[in-house]
């Protein structure tokens, strides 16, 4: 009877949502952790991740209960492949085993469509990892090929912002010399298999080095004067943007211009340690409740105005068991029983500026505190290793957590 009525009202919860976030269908992609001892079964997390629209969703590893759990729901996934397998994944053999049992096992009723191998991995100055990825990527990909399911599952993994040497201004953007070497098959290799480039972006720890120069309205989406690339002449209101557009060029000093690039984390922690300066719950909602209204909209960055952005965001839950900072474990949109972290509904003090994706014309000049700040992202982002939804959210959030009541 308990397991009915919880159905029953997740059942209502998506039949609302249907109607409330119809142009984000297909949009929002959300990061599901688990490393945390207090969190909902998977069975009860469906309706969640229905109801802010999300289509999509990425784990670090491939749990059968939540590969089971959303069977049939048409949500897309990416499965992951940790760090601690990438040197056993160079065996062909044990890489087939493991397409089998993680993958091919759920195929068709789960839509898996990617799997990531490691993540971070050429950060983490580990040599052993470093040397490992390329094969295991190699390995998983030609089991994919050789069970037939090369053409609808892709091969790639997910990198820090630190791989950057240049990040400002975006249209100078640059790899790391030192990672070349091993970025380049990497890049050759997803271009071959038409596989996208994964990049896990955070303002949130530029701001936190630098709160001084750089102004909490860049990061936030909220309207500023925003910067203007003096090379491309391109305007940026917000850093997530200038972030992305540093990456593309990164990649075409490369040669790989046409290699789309993914989003694969971006967040912003409610809560945090005294000295985590940003790091509040206000803050949070400003962040990822404009990000969701810009992905919403289907806004391009003004390197590339006319692709839409493939971001997922981090993360579904608060985990209690992540380690470092306060922040880790805070950057949930959900509370482990069902209730939302902060309500995301936007109003006129937190809009999304409009000239977003203003290319060619001349732009207020911007603050010296933007551009000198901005300096510091690649930096800064090495401390981290490891009105169409409007007002509308909070009340939707609050009926799954009605669902959860009724449901234990």
């Amino acid at each position: 009877m308990e397991y009915c009525r919880f159905y029953y009202c997740a059942s209502l919860i998506l039949s609302i949502s249907g109607l409330v976030f119809p142009v984000m269908v297909g949009s929002i992609g959300i990061n599901y952790g688990q490393i945390a001892n207090n969190l909902p079964a998977p069975d009860n997390v469906v309706p969640l991740v229905k109801s802010i629209g999300a289509t999509k969703v990425k784990l670090y590893d491939a749990d059968p209960r939540v590969l089971k759990a959303f069977a049939n729901t048409g949500v897309e996934f990416i499965v992951g492949l940790g760090n601690e397998y990438l040197s056993k994944m160079r065996d062909p053999e044990k890489a087939q085993d493991w397409v089998k049992t993680n993958v091919q096992a759920y195929l068709p009723a789960t839509k898996i469509t990617c799997i990531t191998i490691g993540n971070e991995v050429l950060t983490f100055n580990d040599t052993g990892l470093t040397d490992s990825l390329f094969p295991a990527m190699q390995s998983i990909h030609t089991a994919l090929v050789n069970l037939g399911l090369d053409k609808q599952v892709s091969v790639t993994t997910a990198h820090s912002l630190a791989i950057l040497e240049v990040s400002y201004p975006p249209s100078a953007g640059s790899f790391r010399k030192d990672l070349v070497g091993c970025i380049t098959p990497i890049l050759n290799f997803l271009a071959k298999t038409n596989s996208p480039f994964l990049i896990n972006a955070y303002p949130f720890f530029a701001y936190k080095s630098n709160p001084k120069q750089i102004s909490l309205d860049f990061v936030l989406f909220q309207p500023n004067q925003g910067i203007v690339d003096s090379k491309s002449n391109f305007h940026y209101d917000n850093m997530l943007f200038a972030q992305i557009d540093a990456v593309h060029s990164a990649l075409a000093s490369l040669g790989y211009s046409k290699l789309p690039v993914h989003i694969s984390e971006t967040g912003w922690p409610s809560k945090g340690d005294a000295d985590e300066l940003g790091a509040t719950l206000e803050n949070a909602k400003k962040y990822n409740g404009n990000l969701l209204k810009i992905i919403c909209q289907r806004k391009g960055t003004p390197m590339r105005p006319n692709t839409d952005l493939n971001i997922y965001v981090f993360a579904l839950f608060n985990e209690n068991m992540k380690p470092g900072p306060a922040s880790e474990r805070n950057y949930g949109l959900f509370k482990p029983d069902g209730t939302p972290a902060y309500s995301l509904g936007i109003s006129g003090t937190d809009a999304v500026s409009a000239n977003t994706t203003t290319t060619g014309a001349p732009a207020p000049p911007s603050p010296d505190s933007s551009s000198t700040g901005y300096l510091s992202i690649s930096a800064a982002v090495k401390e981290r290793c490891c009105s169409c939804i409007g007002q509308l959210l909070f009340p939707l959030l609050l009926l799954n957590y009605l669902a959860f009541r009724l449901a234990f």
